[in-house]
């Protein structure tokens, strides 16, 4: 399901004052999010993962005719990659596959700074941040601060 205006918007305040390593969207879907991160922030790395292969082949060409070179889109879990040093890290996923994203930052080492999720809590952790956004469901968004393991 692809982020509305109004998660985009929150997820960008949201990465403003996260410093200056990439970010990194958890299923990136048909890139609504990454490409738009990728134009407000050129001087960053946006990486994105995402199984599904339309969604990838479509966000690819996106990237493409709109010249990111800053973005990386990758076909591939991202559960089984390592995240990049001082990364900051998006998502909008089930709560089964926050518990994935948890289990692994917890047994894994990693350099995450930030995690930003739209409408799903990362179990076991309490945000730094909580917005609520003034759409149908209320929907939250939250920012949690990492701890580098």
């Amino acid at each position: 399901m692809p982020s509305s205006m109004r998660a985009y918007e929150a997820v960008a305040k949201f990465t403003e004052d996260t410093g200056n390593g990439p970010i990194i969207d958890l299923g990136s879907g048909w890139g609504n999010v990454v490409i738009r991160l990728a134009k407000a922030y050129p001087e960053r790395e946006v990486i994105g993962y995402e199984l599904s292969l339309l969604p990838w082949f479509i966000s690819q060409l996106l990237k493409s005719i709109l010249r990111l070179k800053n973005l990386r889109i990758h076909r591939k879990n991202f559960l089984a990659v390592n995240f990049a040093d001082q990364s900051v890290l998006i998502c909008y996923l089930v709560p089964e596959s926050m518990a994935k994203i948890q289990k692994k930052l917890k047994t894994e080492q990693h350099h995450v700074r930030y995690l930003i999720s739209n409408n799903f809590a990362l179990p076991l952790h309490t945000p730094e941040h909580t917005v609520t956004l003034n759409d149908f469901y209320n929907s939250p968004v939250y920012r949690y601060r990492m701890k580098a393991k």
